[in-house]
């Protein structure tokens, strides 16, 4: 390795820990501003469950610290959330050198919908799929029974679904990288869509409750969302040839 091969490595790792310090700072900086409302923010989480508990109905904490970081792991995520605008801009400002013209073109306009998606994703699960699933299991809870749920539990739960929801409305972006990339084209895509739908399904009985309406909750936007990435998919192709 020569020297001017070695040093321009050694400037982009410094660049590398320049900017994911900057990242670090901008998740401190949220944190730090939204961790006295930690209790409302879980309060704010848990409202989608809380709505359905009968009256009276409580969330309860088994653990002797929970009451104290539970809220604060909200704090956390939300901190993580909110930045996330500010450190993919430090991931594309890190990476967009490197790229050639066309490679912009593309990779900018599918991180912003990856950002934006997933983010709607997250609020499709808490605004219409917890509504619906928390109905549902309290419906079902038998007679004499008390539902209360320990809020880490909660938490874990939450997460889970959020990040399941979030990584589902991914499909599009995923559908026009594999055709941006020439792996498949959107004719092969066409005419896997009943297989798609299948594993939609067979991922949506793994990840969701055992309900079906929670299945179905998750496993049509996918379907959907797989309809929307061959579409754009399409319009990429055209614009190619």
């Amino acid at each position: 390795m020569g020297v001017d091969s070695q040093e321009s490595f050694i400037s982009h790792l410094v660049e590398l820990r320049n900017r994911l310090i900057y990242s670090l700072l901008a998740v401190l900086v949220v944190f730090l501003c939204l961790v006295w409302w930690a209790k409302d923010l879980y309060a704010l989480m848990a409202a989608p469950l809380l709505a359905v508990l009968p009256q009276g109905g409580q969330m309860i904490a088994t653990d002797v610290v929970g009451v104290f970081l539970v809220p604060i792991k909200v704090v956390a995520w939300l901190s993580l959330l909110i930045a996330m605008p500010f450190i993919l801009f430090q991931a594309w400002s890190f990476i967009a050198p490197g790229l050639y013209a066309h490679e912009k073109r593309l990779a900018l306009p599918l991180l912003v919908a990856s950002c934006l998606l997933f983010v709607s994703g997250m609020a499709f699960a808490y605004f219409i799929f917890f509504p619906g699933m928390f109905k549902v299991m309290a419906s079902f809870t038998p007679e004499g029974v008390a539902w209360m749920t320990d809020i880490d539990k909660y938490l874990s739960f939450v997460m889970g679904m959020f990040l399941a929801f979030g990584a589902t409305f991914e499909v599009p972006v995923a559908v026009v990288l594999l055709v941006a990339l020439g792996i498949v084209t959107t004719a092969k895509l066409a005419e896997a869509r009943r297989f798609v739908i299948v594993g939609a399904f067979v991922v949506a009985a793994v990840v969701t409750p055992p309900d079906v309406a929670s299945q179905f909750m998750l496993a049509v936007p996918m379907c959907l969302l797989y309809e929307v990435g061959i579409l754009v998919a399409r319009m990429l192709e055209r614009s190619r040839s």
